[in-house]
């Protein structure tokens, strides 16, 4: 199996919801490392196991969706607390769509939250 790894930085902010997290619950911003990785068994006629640059491209578009913006306000959450986890899936999801032609056999996000705390969601498609 093949994997090509592509990463973005972005800040946002949150606050969770639901419990007693003390500072948690209080609006604050987070630095997050994104790191998208794609898996193929075999490569293209060219020998890349997709075209890098229209990741990219898509990569930014979802990314800048998210930079400096409040997770908590965004549709995609639902009003749920926007842990780190629930992030990765979120990014998973919105990257999963705009990937589909290239006939992926696994992708992953990773999510690094202010180089403390992070989380991966990885499935085979």
């Amino acid at each position: 199996m093949y994997s090509l790894g592509v990463g973005r930085d972005f800040s946002a902010s949150h606050y969770l919801v639901g419990g007693d997290w003390g500072a948690e619950n209080i609006e604050h911003l987070h630095r997050y490392r994104l790191e998208l990785v794609l898996e193929k068994k075999k490569l293209d006629q060219h020998g890349f196991l997709v075209d890098i640059v229209e990741v990219e491209r898509h990569l930014n578009e979802v990314v800048a969706d998210f930079q400096g913006k409040t997770l908590n306000t965004l549709v995609s959450f639902g009003g749920g607390n926007p842990s780190i986890e629930r992030l990765a899936t979120v990014i998973y999801d919105l990257v999963k769509k705009r990937l589909a032609p290239f006939r992926l056999d696994a992708m992953a996000v990773t999510i690094r939250e202010d180089d403390i705390a992070w989380t991966s969601y990885r499935t085979t498609l």
